[in-house]
């Protein structure tokens, strides 16, 4: 274990200096980005190992790991988004775990977690994932459908809608991904002026292991790391 925690801890400071230059030359405060380490291909000692390393704010990509990871790993403070696809008929057991669903993909799941919440007399932050791609490999809105599906935002009383969220194209490198961040960057600004009251668009969730720098440069606020931080422990 203190092998794992050595090389983790590098591995995030490294993460966490290359996201600081990155802001800086973009003009940006370091302060402005968020970094969730995603666990989707690491157990239970790699997540002991990044909270004793000082990151508490934890992604997981699929829904039945997340529960495992937090009910084994519930001794820790730790904070946990949900990152990939949810199914509605797993919205039930993922709303008491998670802190904020980043990719949540349609109107029938908004639905479902403002219906469960409200059970719980819960507001669950949330974020609208936009395949901006078009890849159809891809979940997430259209971007031409976001607009009409914000309109109707209001009738729900326990979804917090924080911003987008945006995967980039599996081919075409950090060109194409450049594109895809600019593009959930220009569709953001366009929807402000239009959302109702309840809706804030300030959170831009993208940019990966691979294209993370490119991601903080096109106004990422939020980006998603996972390999990186596991270079050379697996």
């Amino acid at each position: 274990m203190p092998d794992i925690t050595q090389k983790i801890a590098r591995n995030l400071a490294d993460v966490r200096a290359r996201i600081a230059d990155a802001a800086t030359t973009s003009g940006r405060s370091p302060d402005e980005i968020t970094l969730v380490a995603i666990t989707k291909y690491v157990g239970e000692a790699e997540i002991r190992a990044l909270v004793e390393s000082g990151c508490q704010l934890l992604g997981e990509n699929r829904p039945q790991h997340l529960w495992e990871k937090a009910e084994a790993c519930a001794d820790l403070p730790i904070r946990w988004h949900m990152v990939g696809h949810l199914q509605r008929n797993k919205v039930r057991r993922t709303v008491p775990v998670v802190e904020m669903i980043q990719s949540v993909d349609s109107p029938r799941l908004i639905a479902a977690i403002d219906r469960f919440a409200a059970e719980l007399s819960w507001r669950v932050p949330i974020l609208l994932e936009v395949n901006v791609s078009g890849e159809a490999a891809k979940h997430g809105f259209e971007p031409g459908a976001l607009g009409p599906s914000l309109a109707e935002l209001a009738g729900y009383e326990h979804v917090e809608v924080r911003g987008l969220m945006c995967m980039a194209a599996f081919e075409g490198g950090l060109d194409a991904a450049r594109r895809d961040f600019a593009a959930l960057r220009n569709l953001r600004d366009r929807l402000r002026a239009g959302c109702p009251d309840c809706v804030k668009l300030g959170e831009l969730s993208m940019g990966m292991s691979g294209d993370y720098e490119v991601a903080i440069q096109e106004g990422a606020t939020i980006v998603r790391i996972g390999s990186a931080l596991y270079e050379g422990v697996r």
